[in-house]
């Protein structure tokens, strides 16, 4: 199995032109062309997990955030990212991410979070786009099961999400049925997701200023960037094991969450 086929499998599933004007998903760093002696899967690539790939012989990272984000002027160890190419370069390991191409395709990262959830009847939202034949969009929006309670829907995001807190507007008096879901940074969708008639929107990340004017409009609920991508390595998992069997898939055991609480 080369490294290049499972490369082809992901990007079959989540084509490079899905991914945002801003983004640098897709290849990072390394060959192609070689051997595959394993696949770690992570969300964020750090010098930890490198090392991480080292010891349990993966010649291969897949990660949601690319490694290389901005412009490299240099590689001197000056800061974190320099570090882990030099590194990953020196144990001839290959760097793949998968971001917002992988965000907006049909069974993708918001798929997995309304997956999390039991969402049934799932549609997308905002900008939608086909690319070979594959669907995307920027949002996903479903049905609840039953109807919820606006704090029994907080309590249910904190446990399913293993969120130390979640950030909410003032919690809505009427039921929760219908939910709008945008992982990581998604705010530039909320009004798209009120649109909709969603009664609830999660997503990760939210400015100060964008929770006003909402109360009893929406149930907005933002429970972490994180906590809101942390399953896309099984995204990853269950595409390369379906379409390149054989090929040895390891879950990091690093949570590369830079934000605590206290």
């Amino acid at each position: 199995m080369k490294i290049k086929e499972v490369i082809g499998a992901l990007e079959q599933f989540a084509p490079l032109p899905l991914q945002a004007d801003y983004d640098n998903a897709g290849l990072q760093i390394g060959l192609t062309d070689v051997e595959l002696s394993g696949a770690l899967l992570c969300l964020d690539v750090t010098p930890k997990v490198v090392d991480e790939a080292i010891v349990k012989g993966c010649n291969l990272i897949v990660s949601h955030h690319p490694l290389i984000f901005h412009k490299l002027k240099r590689i001197a160890d000056e800061n974190e990212v320099q570090i882990t190419v030099r590194q990953a370069i020196e144990h001839h390991i290959t760097i793949v991410s998968m971001h917002t191409n992988m965000d907006s395709a049909k069974g993708g990262v918001n798929y997995k979070i309304a997956e999390k959830l039991g969402l049934r009847n799932l549609r997308f939202f905002g900008k939608q786009v086909l690319v070979n034949g594959i669907e995307g969009g920027d949002g996903v929006v479903g049905e609840v099961h039953e109807e919820l309670a606006a704090d029994d829907f907080v309590m249910m995001l904190k446990k399913r999400f293993d969120a130390e807190c979640i950030q909410c507007n003032q919690l809505l008096c009427r039921p929760i049925r219908t939910i709008a879901i945008c992982g990581g940074a998604g705010s530039f969708l909320l009004h798209d997701a009120i649109e909709t008639g969603a009664d609830a929107f999660i997503t990760g990340e939210m400015h100060y200023h964008e929770f006003f004017g909402h109360d009893q409009e929406i149930q907005i609920a933002v429970i972490g960037h994180y906590q809101s991508e942390q399953f896309t390595n099984e995204i990853f998992k269950s595409i390369i094991e379906e379409r390149c069997s054989g090929a040895r898939c390891v879950l990091t055991e690093i949570n590369t969450n830079p934000i605590i609480y206290l």
